[in-house]
């Protein structure tokens, strides 16, 4: 065969999961990403982030020039991976066990496994498989035990100790150099399945059981397929929103009910340059916009477990002191950062930092994306109970007490605290919502303070933040620049999608930030060295602003284009380079909510023009 690139393109992965963590699966057959057992657990396999130290499990057929292709079975996380080549057809299917709890299920959680089954279609096919998981990414040294000609277990010599057990259900595997290694002939119509599982002492292996693969796909399948069939979205684009959809569930933590930006770390922003981050964690705000997303879907039960998680968070609140911008999937607020400097990173991108720092930042606009979801979650959700009242009169006299505070802002930036106008924004989200849900709810409220809190937040941004002489809401006091965080101003009601100021910032927009149908989210020195690709998903929030001011053409436009930059899955990266290659963590929770608001809205408005008015 011929020899392969040592990193593949980021779009050639899809990914398969448990609801406790994610498995990134390439065309070529190989895992080459997965933290174990759970998505912020040290990676048993990173040969992304370093082609020879990281490790991976591939399962290859050795076919000459096989042409590659991957697909989803229909509405599910199950993967197939086809080769075909004049000499014969082989696939791969990769799915893990799902069990059906509810979601923030506590304690309750199962051993991690993760199914492989390779299947000759055509012709006589030679497989060679290869697993060779590096513990503790990649630092820690691991022994091998052959059990029996088709079981091998590997066993982490420090660290945690995780021990991971390679079943074989139908050919012999044996190691070498503390790898698991097989070469196996299949005829057509010939299978072979392999199981990876998280061992737990005293505790009985379900892969034990008779049957226990076709069993487990079976269930794995009408988990998926039932979980699908309670979408409510039956508009255009119903493809590419399932799939959102289900990527989506994918990074929600069933045993906590947070939601993790993305399942991996390192991904580069920029080849070559350190904008490489840990995203394995919950944001505040990427998991309420997700929330909202499930919301429109009809998925309550997943905004249900977050909120239960959260509020936990607002119970721990120290006084006088805000929410972290992030925590981990178990709520933990420490996620100091360090950098794996033995990994070359992605295509030589370093360093690779695990871990992010940006936790102890101050950001401001939290407050306002979890109180909308919170607002949205009592209107067409569950009502908030007067418990939960408590927690929002404490998170709204917070953004009273801070808002006038410079901030790191939406985009993390390390270049130092400003007075960001998107800040702003979300605090006069925050206090609105409060209001809105006192009024609807009948609820006790300070009305004098909120108020006149609301009203100071929302002259301040037209007097403090409107450059007249540009024309445009600026990013931040003395950077009298276009930001396309301000793209969610008319999205969240603060201004009219038709008013003149407004308009005049999006032509601004669309003069400095649009490139065709690609959007950046901002330009100049943010801190970082190296130039980064355009954002997803400031690309559908555009979307979102053309069709709410009536450029209906233009808005389903940019919006189709915008679905053809999807990779072969129909899974995004948070970024786009120059040639449409993904960059950055991936999948991106927050680049599919916004495909999933851009469509509802969209189709909305295409079958009613008269709900613009």
């Amino acid at each position: 065969m011929p020899s392969a690139p040592r990193y593949q393109p980021i779009e050639n992965y899809g990914i398969v999961g448990n609801l406790q963590t994610v498995a990134l699966v390439g065309m070529h057959g190989s895992i080459d990403f997965l933290s174990f057992p759970y998505f912020d657990s040290p990676t048993v396999f990173a040969a992304l982030l370093d082609h020879d130290k990281g490790g991976h499990f591939q399962i290859a057929p050795m076919l000459e020039h096989a042409k590659q292709k991957q697909l989803y079975l229909l509405d599910s996380n199950v993967l197939l991976t086809r080769f075909l080549a004049s000499e014969g057809v082989a696939e791969i299917s990769d799915f893990m066990p799902v069990s059906e709890l509810a979601p923030g299920a506590g304690e309750q959680d199962i051993p991690t496994q993760l199914v492989r089954r390779v299947k000759t279609v055509r012709g006589e096919i030679r497989h060679r498989l290869v697993c060779a998981p590096r513990f503790g990414y990649g630092r820690s040294e691991h022994k091998v035990e052959q059990v029996s000609d088709k079981e091998i277990v590997f066993t982490e010599q420090a660290g945690d100790h995780m021990m991971l057990r390679l079943r074989s259900l139908d050919v012999p595997i044996h190691h070498e150099n503390g790898d698991a290694v097989a070469e196996f002939v299949l005829r057509a119509g010939e299978k072979a399945a392999f199981v990876l599982e998280e061992v737990r002492p005293r505790e009985p292996s379900p892969c034990e059981a008779d049957h226990f693969v076709s069993h487990s796909f079976k269930e794995t399948m009408d988990f998926w397929r039932t979980w699908m069939a309670r979408s409510t979205y039956k508009g255009r684009w119903r493809e590419m929103v399932n799939r959102s959809a289900l990527t989506l569930k994918l990074l929600t933590s069933q045993r906590y009910g947070s939601i993790v930006a993305a399942p991996t770390l390192g991904l580069p922003e920029s080849i070559g340059h350190g904008r490489n981050w840990d995203y394995r964690y919950t944001w505040i705000r990427d998991s309420s916009f997700t929330l909202y997303g499930l919301n429109r879907l009809g998925y309550n039960d997943e905004a249900a477990a977050f909120m239960k998680w959260m509020e936990a968070r607002v119970g721990e609140m120290e006084p006088d002191q805000g929410l972290q911008l992030m925590y981990g999937i178990d709520g933990r607020h420490r996620l100091d950062e360090w950098t794996l400097d033995h990994f070359e990173g992605y295509q030589g991108s370093r360093p690779v930092r695990v871990g992010n720092a940006a936790y102890s930042q101050l950001q401001l606009d939290i407050y306002g994306e979890l109180m909308d979801s919170v607002y949205l979650f009592n209107k067409y959700g569950r009502p908030i109970d007067y418990d939960g009242w408590l927690d929002i009169c404490k998170l709204v006299d917070y953004v009273c007490a801070n808002y006038r505070q410079a901030d790191e802002g939406i985009w993390e930036v390390r270049g130092g605290k400003q007075e960001f106008l998107y800040s702003r924004l979300m605090c006069w989200v925050a206090v609105d919502r409060g209001i809105r849900l006192a009024q609807r709810r009948s609820f006790p409220t300070p009305p004098e303070k909120w108020f006149k809190t609301r009203d100071e937040i929302y002259r301040q941004i037209f007097t403090d933040f409107w450059d007249a002489k540009q024309g445009l809401f600026i990013q931040a006091i003395g950077r009298n620049v276009p930001d396309a965080a301000s793209l969610l101003m008319p999205m969240v009601r603060f201004i009219s999608p038709t008013d003149r100021r407004w308009l005049s910032t999006l032509k601004a927009i669309e003069r400095d930030l649009v490139d065709d149908s690609l959007v950046y989210r901002y330009r100049g020195e943010d801190g970082l060295e190296g130039a980064e690709g355009t954002f997803c998903m400031c690309s559908f929030w555009y979307v979102e602003c053309l069709a709410r001011s009536g450029d209906l053409k233009q808005a389903r436009f940019v919006f189709e284009k915008m679905l053809g930059y999807a990779n072969h899955l129909g899974l995004y990266a948070e970024e786009l380079g120059s040639s449409g290659e993904h960059l950055g963590n991936f999948p991106q929770a927050f680049t599919h909510l916004g495909l999933i608001s851009a469509a509802y809205n969209l189709n909305r408005l295409l079958d009613d023009p008269q709900a613009l008015v």
